[in-house]
């Protein structure tokens, strides 16, 4: 039992296009379209796709696609917790674990996302986040771990002293969350400078609440790669069309 909440409501000015970003093509596909197809396998009981910028136009796009759409409110705030939190009410009742990615990450493999509910399901509580040592960390939040190899937080780079700032183990935002998500996240703040809701955040809460936190190192720093410019997206293209 498994159910899947892909992030997908993101404008990606960056990408100087009306088009939502994920329905920008890479490999004759649009990035949500590589995202589905890396969760289908897993054969969850229920997804949920959270859309925004021009939600209609997705909703459209993927209107065959057995999944749910849930419009973002942003008049209720912004950012990756939010838009977690606009899932609930498609979920009521869902008591299994939930994964959680986001749309514009097209070269995420289905047997990466398989050994982290694994991973999951193994400790049944608590949180598990996929992460992977990158050459170039700058500007990524850093996973800071405990003697035992679970996490003790997340450190972004603004906040992270020089011996943190040397960590090359990052977070892509790649989750999953036991029973208890939407529970702890209700405590999701906005207190920071961007006045944002983030997912990150969640990894505090559930230490808070007495649950453990735990990585998953990922050995290809190329599967979570997300596509926020045309440079990026250019990339990822390269990087499919290289799979065959």
């Amino acid at each position: 039992m498994l159910a899947v909440v892909i992030l997908a409501a993101g404008q990606g000015t960056r990408m100087r296009s009306p088009l939502p970003k994920v329905l920008h093509e890479a490999a004759g596909r649009p990035l949500l379209e590589h995202v589905l197809r890396a969760v289908a396998p897993l054969e969850p009981e229920c997804m949920v796709v959270i859309v925004g910028h021009r939600a209609e136009d997705v909703e459209a796009r993927f209107q065959d696609v057995p999944v749910t759409f849930v419009r973002q409110d942003f008049s209720l705030g912004y950012g990756t917790g939010m838009a977690l939190k606009g899932a609930q009410g498609a979920l009521s009742g869902f008591t299994g674990p939930l994964l959680v990615l986001n749309g514009d990450g097209p070269l995420i493999r289905t047997e990466t996302l398989r050994t982290l509910v694994r991973a999951q399901a193994a400790q049944e509580e608590g949180m598990t986040l996929l992460t992977c040592n990158v050459n170039d960390p700058y500007g990524l939040g850093r996973i800071v771990r405990r003697p035992d190899g679970s996490v003790a937080r997340i450190v972004e780079e603004k906040d992270a002293t020089s011996e943190e700032k040397a960590i090359r183990e990052i977070n892509p935002g790649i989750y999953v969350f036991d029973r208890h998500v939407f529970e702890i996240t209700a405590g999701l703040a906005s207190d920071n400078t961007a006045g944002e809701y983030y997912l990150t955040d969640a990894v505090s809460l559930y230490l808070r609440a007495g649950y453990r936190v735990q990585a998953v190192l990922g050995d290809d720093e190329t599967e979570i790669l997300g596509v926020n410019d045309r440079e990026q997206l250019a990339r990822v293209e390269r990087l499919l069309l290289a799979r065959g």
